[in-house]
């Protein structure tokens, strides 16, 4: 690959000189010089890393080696993990022992381990390291004789330039990948203009009672029977293997990304009725129906329904509950924005959800259930559950850490945030936040990662860590800001008129803002370089369930008890740009109904809805699955595009991660049940 590079870049540099453009080649060979990753030579890169070594650059190295984790190494797969961490374990001793046994100077030596004890005194392999610089010999210590040997370093250097050989070998691998997969996007691009082409015949037809067959293709006339989605019968007709290399992180390179079926389609109807809770593929319906024309659906009765009206399984009550979007026949339309491309479940929790958040990379899920489980899982390449946590005290809010994104915040409700590091499966730190005011109910982690956001409130008025339903004075709490590097707390921030308990919190891409919603239907604004409010103003009749600023951060959406959903300008406090009306089930408190007179009834905790990637779509809560609405930024405010479906069990929160172009949702309902929906979105 560096060969490669190499020769491009010569390449360059000869058209430009040729063209005469010898201000661009400067800035090219600037450019070029400044390149951390050195045209991916694995040479370059070493020679960089003992450059820093021997000069002694602590901070340079430590950076340029986070680079690396960032840009390259961060991009593996789980399992890969732990050799990174072995081999910056490896790069920070060759540094200790590289100060011992040139300069015979302790200063720089602990220098080190001063600069490094919070981030290495938690490790067990650095734990004998610190009385490193107090032995007199070292190297005839029989614990560090070892790494001052020559066949040591040797083996290092060699283990880290093979690591990162084979890592940049394997890129040219994905560049067919990336053309077989931009082909196979193509391809699907052109069959849905196919169903949309055939929706138009469909209308032509004049002739109410005959029934007319249309000439469709095999994938078309056969997914009555095989109860799939035309993407996945046609990916069967294709002769190309759906199987790949091992995934690793070069998939995130890809600028289109698409998840390919997990199985292809069989050939009987149906799919096998053993499949487990971990991982299972949901028959896909609703997807694409061919509407009746006006006249048919005046004339035709349910004994006649045409052979066009509907190539799926039909469902129509997925589409009735809504308004808006989605015709009374359901289904897609011409300028339907999303198709979904398949629906997994994950089913490892046995009581109701209440969060369910896909980290930053868009690589793991954490999600706790009203007991008190927490399950860290991937979805892909497949489902697999990476951690499991126990909690003996009520848990009552959970959010990733942003940097680094291994780590979780656990808030509970005995007055205790813990910090819980999903790779080494271990606490890392317990905070006590306050007796008085018990009750963790939000957490927001700063996008820059050093701190984040406590929302604290005391015990319910009935003495018990929830009460449901919740009394009409709000109960009082506190709002906290705590370091993360330093595990202390910074401030508590002013909450006017009264302190009152803080339901939401959300922060801008920047952490320059903070937003958050109170339990006394108040949203408050905060300037987080300042630490005060800038702004709050009454936005809901009852509590703010959940807020989040918009795409382009001028303007707060906001869910309140009151059951509306509505957008406000943060530029002029209070004022309205526009307010939708959704139904009970979208807003909560969310019930479950069971034989015998049995009701479950759940508060909003988690997060009630959440943007793609462009801020232009919504998805929110309902009975049966999450819906889709488009922000029309009119009257109505919110127009239903497309109903995810596959729930038996109310849906209490949802989550997006749009990290690539095959968006997944995720919706969790009241019986354990997590849906995880790929999406492809259409470009206009």
């Amino acid at each position: 690959m560096g060969s490669a590079v190499e020769r491009t870049d010569e390449h360059v540099r000869e058209y430009l000189i040729y063209r005469g453009f010898t201000n661009t080649l400067k800035h090219l060979d600037n450019e070029i010089k400044a390149d951390k990753e050195k045209g991916f030579r694995v040479d370059k890169i070493i020679d960089q890393l003992l450059q820093f070594i021997q000069s002694f650059d602590l901070s340079g190295l430590k950076e340029y080696w986070l680079y690396l984790d960032r840009r390259l190494f961060c991009r593996l797969e789980d399992v890969y993990r732990s050799t990174v961490n072995k081999l910056r374990t490896s790069l920070y001793r060759y540094y200790v022992i590289n100060t011992i046994q040139v300069i015979r100077n302790l200063e720089k030596t602990q220098e080190f381990f001063q600069k490094q004890a919070l981030e290495l005194q938690g490790q067990a392999e650095w734990r004998d390291w610190f009385i490193l610089p107090f032995i007199p010999a070292p190297e005839q210590n029989p614990a560090f004789s070892p790494y001052f040997s020559r066949q040591w370093s040797d083996t290092f250097l060699v283990s880290l330039h093979n690591f990162l050989s084979v890592l940049f070998q394997c890129m040219h691998i994905l560049l067919a990948e990336l053309l077989n997969t931009t082909s196979l996007t193509e391809e699907n691009e052109q069959l849905c203009q196919m169903v949309f082409a055939l929706q138009g015949e469909s209308r032509d037809q004049k002739d109410g009672d005959e029934m007319v067959h249309h000439k469709l293709p095999a994938y078309v006339q056969n997914m009555d029977r095989l109860e799939d989605t035309e993407l996945d019968l046609v990916s069967s007709q294709r002769v190309v293997s759906t199987s790949t290399p091992s995934r690793n992180f070069f998939s995130t390179f890809l600028p289109q990304g698409r998840r390919t079926p997990g199985k292809t389609p069989q050939s009987t109807a149906g799919s096998s009725p053993n499949q487990g809770a971990l991982g299972r593929k949901e028959p896909l319906t609703n997807q694409v129906r061919f509407p009746q024309t006006a006249e048919k659906k005046g004339e035709a009765s349910d004994a006649e329904a045409p052979a066009e009206a509907c190539i799926d399984v039909p469902d129509s009550s997925a589409h009735t509950r809504t308004s808006g979007g989605v015709g009374e026949g359901g289904g897609l339309s011409a300028e339907q924005p999303f198709i979904k491309l398949s629906q997994e479940e994950y089913g490892e929790h046995h009581s109701s959800i209440m969060h369910c958040r896909v980290d930053c990379s868009g690589r793991r899920v954490a999600s706790l259930d009203v007991d008190g489980v927490i399950k860290v899982w991937s979805f892909n390449p497949i489902m697999q559950t990476k951690a499991t946590i126990m909690s003996k005290s009520p848990l009552l809010s959970l959010e990733w850490a942003t940097k680094p994104d291994r780590l979780l915040l656990l808030g509970s409700g005995v007055g205790t945030v813990r910090l819980y590091d999903t790779d080494a499966k271990k606490n890392l730190y317990e905070m006590n936040i306050d007796e008085t005011h018990p009750r963790i109910l939000s957490l927001a982690c700063s996008p820059s990662g050093s701190s984040f956001v406590c929302s604290a409130a005391a015990l319910s008025r009935s003495g018990s860590v929830e009460s449901v339903p919740r009394l009409p004075i709000p109960v009082s709490g506190q709002l906290l800001l705590w370091d993360t590097k330093t595990v202390k707390q910074q401030l508590q921030f002013s909450l006017e008129p009264e302190p009152v308990a803080i339901n939401c919190t959300a922060f801008n891409h920047n952490g320059n803002l903070l937003v958050t919603g109170a339990a006394d239907g108040v949203i408050r604004l905060f300037d987080m370089q300042r630490y005060e409010s800038a702004m709050s103003w009454r936005a809901h009749e009852g509590e703010v369930y959940s807020v989040e600023f918009s795409y382009d951060e001028n303007t707060v959406f906001s869910i309140g008890e009151d059951g509306k959903f509505i957008q406000w300008n943060i530029h002029r406090c209070g004022v309205k740009q526009s307010e939708q009306l959704l139904p009970q089930d979208a807003t909560g408190p969310f019930i479950l109904s069971g034989y015998s007179g049995y009701k479950q009834v759940q508060v909003p905790r988690g997060r009630l809805f959440a943007f793609d990637s462009e801020g232009q779509h919504v998805l929110t809560c309902s009975s049966s699955g999450g819906l889709i609405y488009r922000l029309t930024n009119g009257d109505p405010a919110l127009e239903s595009v497309l109903s995810l479906g596959g729930h038996k069990a109310p849906v209490v929160t949802v989550d997006w991660c749009s990290a690539v172009d095959c968006g997944t949702c995720l919706t969790a309902s009241m019986d354990g049940k997590i849906k995880l929906s790929t999406l492809l979105a259409q470009k206009s």
